[in-house]
């Protein structure tokens, strides 16, 4: 008969915790040297003979007091999932720190297990551990490992097993806080005993010393509002008599804990000195040179990223087109089918334009998985805390800022390791501001369309530029009204630089990658054939005529360019395109275009325009597919000459400015608002933030084309 266990794997950011996870179910899991990676509970499994083991990788933490969300996250499933044996991974360099979180485990009385991980860098510091009596004093098996090469697995299994099965090698310890503390901590158990909160009579001691430490999460969830009371009334005795400190007297009882387990186990054979992980800080943590030497391995980050990209993006839209070639294919020349463009135009043509990203979004989370994995990451968050807190922003905010280059969804997903909820919330608000890499088809298409080449590398810094600069005031203004109060300190461990593994960065960039191209064959799908749908339905009638503004006098491509700021005047159309364009202005998209034309008309936008952005809600990239079929054109990429030209025609390179302005600032994708609602857990930050940040680029635009058209009249 199959017997499942259920392992949790607890430890401290930085402490392995996930390569041990990894080498326990060989699931594929991010891996990386950065505090918050991991930041859900995760699920892999392995089978032992009739043993199957459930094993959950929480989230890394510092204790169990949920502060933030991983610490919420860790605590909740220990708690309330009971889960047979706890595997508490901790950095062998750094037992007492390690060993915080450990007395915390101890105390809700779950059978335990310790991988004494990262051994091998403790050695060559030469600490020594007396495993058997740290073993000893602890209640709990101590098996040493190195995760990052597989050592020790097998024994961690068989301790496993042995805990959960049989009880072997672990007891039941936990800290004695001494004579008053615990004569409080018998109080409150006391008091709780008959509360619903207390489900359990073995966690009413974890309880009472949460409550004792001021935890309001523990509090607010008691359910008797007698119970409450009585128990607010004793706890804040404990806060005076501990002058208003409860949680630093527990801390430095467990602390004083830990050194007596470590007394006699923990041998430093050698005098600390400065490390070569020292030395290296110095340079790129100085004051004057850490801003510049991080610009600078930002550039190399981008460079690698487009770079080296562009010639993959090529070959998938090669790739894309042959497979819409073949499909067409199957239809007679010249046969209308719905079908047809559904497969074509729709699935291919949505999914198509935004999977050929994948080269930029991988090389680009490649290079930021390097950062993380050697450790400078964090540095560069402590290198840019100086400059974020001055705009009301956490150092850790960075990163997510970071990450929105390349996408906007994963950004916003990151916010969760900051601690703060108005840190994450104004973070959040902001990082739409961040250009994407799915604005990158809108910027290809419009700044050479109105820009002379010297010009172009010059105008799309300053779009990056701006946006960059519009968020940090954003977040400025955020906590200086809706989110008032001090900006939380800035704490987070230095881990030593290390070299990743092949292995771990191969693991983060499958995970990433599967993760865009599952929004691609989901969302981005979905979105795509209600485009379609909008795009080509209704029909019209065999007598309908396009708009009146629809044409202009058409003249040879080769036609020269007007004067500064007026349109060219070079238009191409066949009959087959021109009919695409008259059908499009008749569907529901093209209706929708006209009907917000008059609020469009002051940024310099029409009705085409207009069509764009709407189908730019689903993706941005939708936006340079929904412009060639409006102007009739039958390239429809952000390299199409035949599009540049309709756009120079009908356009002033000022309206080109305000359309790249606009795409920058205005209406996050739907991807990002579900997200942002998941994260927030409220429906009002995702609506707020569309809305603010469209009705600002409307303001921002208007206001740079009524000025620009006078300076230019």
């Amino acid at each position: 008969m199959q017997r499942t266990i259920t392992v949790a794997v607890a430890g401290n950011p930085n402490a392995g915790k996930t390569t041990i996870f990894n080498n326990l179910t060989g699931a594929r899991q991010h891996v990386g040297n950065y505090p918050g990676v991991t930041v859900e509970w995760t699920e892999g499994s392995r089978r032992i003979g009739d043993v199957q083991l459930r094993v959950i990788d929480l989230p890394g933490t510092y204790s169990l007091s949920a502060y933030s969300e991983e610490e919420r996250v860790a605590r909740d499933f220990l708690l309330e999932e009971k889960p047979d044996v706890v595997l508490n991974v901790v950095d062998a360099a750094n037992l007492e720190r390690n060993l915080y979180l450990t007395t915390e485990l101890m105390e809700l009385g779950r059978p335990l297990v310790i991988a004494l991980n990262m051994s091998d860098e403790a050695e060559k510091q030469q600490i020594v551990v007396d495993r058997q009596e740290l073993s000893q004093r602890i209640g709990a098996p101590v098996i040493r490992s190195v995760g990052n090469r597989g050592e020790g697995t097998h024994e961690l299994l068989e301790a496993l097993l042995d805990v959960a099965i049989g009880g072997n090698g672990y007891r039941k310890e936990q800290v004695d806080f001494g004579g008053p503390v615990e004569q409080n901590i018998t109080r409150l158990k006391e008091l709780i005993a008959s509360d619903t909160l207390v489900r359990d009579p073995a966690d009413r001691r974890w309880l009472a010393i949460k409550l004792l430490e001021k935890d309001r999460d523990y509090l607010d969830r008691l359910g008797s509002h007698l119970v409450r009371a009585e128990v607010t009334v004793a706890v804040e005795e404990f806060a005076s008599a501990t002058d208003g400190k409860p949680e630093v007297v527990m801390a430095r009882h467990r602390y004083s804990y830990i050194e007596g387990i470590l007394y006699g186990v923990v041998e430093h054979t050698r005098a600390h000195g400065r490390t070569w992980s020292d030395r290296i800080d110095d340079i790129v943590m100085h004051p004057v040179w850490g801003l510049p030497i991080f610009a600078l391995l930002m550039f190399l980050v981008f460079s690698l990223a487009f770079t080296l990209g562009y010639p993959l993006m090529d070959g998938i839209e090669g790739s894309f087109g042959w497979l819409g070639d073949r499909i067409a294919g199957f239809w007679p020349a010249g046969a209308e089918s719905p079908l047809q463009s559904l497969l074509v135009d729709g699935v291919i043509g949505g999914v198509g334009g935004v999977i050929v990203f994948l080269p930029n979004i991988v090389l680009l989370f490649l290079a930021i998985a390097i950062l993380e994995g050697t450790g400078y990451m964090v540095r560069a968050a402590f290198v840019m805390d100086r400059f974020m807190s001055k705009v009301g922003l956490h150092g850790k905010s960075f990163i997510p800022l970071l990450i929105g280059f390349g996408c906007t969804v994963p950004a916003i997903m990151a916010t969760r390791t900051l601690e703060n909820r108005r840190d994450r919330i104004t973070t959040m608000l902001v990082l739409p501001l961040i250009s994407c890499g799915a604005r990158l088809p809108i910027y290809a298409l419009i700044i050479p369309a109105f820009f002379p080449q010297k010009w172009q590398g010059p105008v799309l810094w300053v779009i990056y530029f701006t946006g960059i600069a519009l968020a940090l005031l954003g977040a400025k203004m955020l906590r200086l009204t809706v989110f008032r109060g001090e900006t939380t300190p800035f704490v987070m461990e230095l881990p030593p630089y290390r070299f990743p593994t092949g292995k771990s960065l191969l693991l983060q960039m499958w995970t990433r990658a599967w993760l865009y191209l599952k929004k691609a064959g989901t969302v981005i799908l979905g979105a795509s054939i209600i485009m379609w749908f909008l795009t080509s339905y209704p029909k019209p009638p065999t007598d309908y005529l396009p708009p009146a503004d629809f044409d202009l006098p058409v003249a040879a491509m080769a036609s020269t360019a007007g004067p500064p700021g007026e349109p060219s005047g070079e238009l191409a159309t066949t009959p087959e395109h021109r009919q695409q364009a008259a059908e499009l202005a008749y569907s529901v998209s093209g209706r929708i275009g006209h009907l917000i034309e008059p609020v469009l008309r002051p940024m310099g936008f029409d009705w085409r325009i207009g069509t764009a952005l709407v189908g730019a809600f689903a993706a941005k990239e939708v936006f340079v597919a929904q412009m060639g079929i409006v102007f009739a054109v039958g390239e429809t990429d952000e390299h199409s000459e035949g599009l540049r030209a309709q756009l120079r025609a009908r356009y002033t390179p000022l309206i080109g400015f305000c359309i790249l302005l606009f795409a920058l600032i205005a209406t996050p994708c739907m991807a990002t608002i579900a997200v942002t609602r998941q994260e927030s857990g409220s429906w009002r930050w995702a609506l707020a933030q569309f809305w603010g940040l469209t009705v600002f680029a409307w303001l921002l635009t208007t206001v740079v084309y009524q000025l620009g058209s006078r300076l230019l009249a």
